[in-house]
């Protein structure tokens, strides 16, 4: 059982298309920021809460901040409600509620270039999924893949935390989730190659919400901000530097591991 401990804490960092093999990392100038002291209301919202077989853990007061929190917003769109947009450029994830309103939801993204962008379906959802590594990831890394070649069973060591959302197109799997994460403090940072993350108690809120069916829009680094200004106005300054900042992501040389 010894290396069972090491062994999953790598696999938080290179699962499929949901991991980055250099880790955690993220860029100034862009995505949610410190806000001040946490309010009671968001501890509150990010405590413990059973679910299930199991205890979501509560979110440390370090990784988290007024800005990251769950909240409805001004988002103009026409989407129907139910769609859920996804702008990884700001680390925001939107669920459409109609009349340009949205519970906004912060999300830890790709590093380097986005693995999805682009429309796809939701046609199924699981609570506490299970997670199996491809062909792809046992050929490259047979050592660190095969104990789990039949499968990680849910729960709190899981890659795709609490709940998981399967990506679709045109009726086959991208290998793309939107899922909760046993590691709170990479929410709102770049640390993923290309899946959606939120704190597990966000995606548990999502996933009551999410019908088979919904759509989603993983919108491209050039429509970064979109929906959070009102149309036909001038695009703020704000949202320039997130969009600069989100293609200095893309195109940066990866780190020296």
């Amino acid at each position: 059982m010894s290396y069972r401990l090491p062994l999953l804490l790598s696999l938080i960092l290179l699962v499929a298309a949901c991991a980055h093999p250099n880790g955690p990392s993220s860029f100034p100038g862009a995505g949610p920021g410190a806000g001040g002291p946490v309010s009671p209301a968001v501890v509150a919202m990010y405590s413990a809460r059973p679910d299930g077989d199991h205890t979501i853990p509560a979110v440390p007061r370090k990784d988290l901040s007024n800005a990251k929190r769950r909240v409805e917003v001004t988002y103009w769109t026409r989407e129907p409600a139910g769609t859920i947009i996804v702008d990884p450029g700001d680390f925001h994830l939107y669920y459409v509620l109609g009349h340009n309103k949205a519970i906004r939801y912060t999300v830890s993204v790709g590093k380097q270039g986005y693995g999805f962008s682009g429309r796809a379906t939701i046609p199924f959802k699981r609570k506490w999924p299970r997670w199996t590594p491809t062909p792809n990831q046992l050929k490259r890394d047979p050592a660190l893949y095969s104990p789990w070649r039949k499968g990680m069973d849910g729960g709190l060591e899981n890659p795709l935390g609490a709940r998981a959302l399967y990506l679709y197109r045109d009726g086959r799997d991208t290998l793309y989730r939107i899922h909760g994460t046993p590691y709170p403090e990479t929410i709102g940072k770049a640390t993923t190659d290309g899946c959606i993350r939120l704190f597990d108690q966000d995606i548990a809120d999502l996933y009551d919400r999410v019908k088979p069916g919904t759509r989603v829009i993983v919108r491209p680094i050039s429509e970064t901000g979109l929906g959070t200004y009102p149309p036909g106005t001038p695009v703020p300054r704000s949202v320039l530097a997130a969009r600069a900042a989100a293609r200095a992501r893309v195109h940066a040389p990866p780190a020296e591991e």
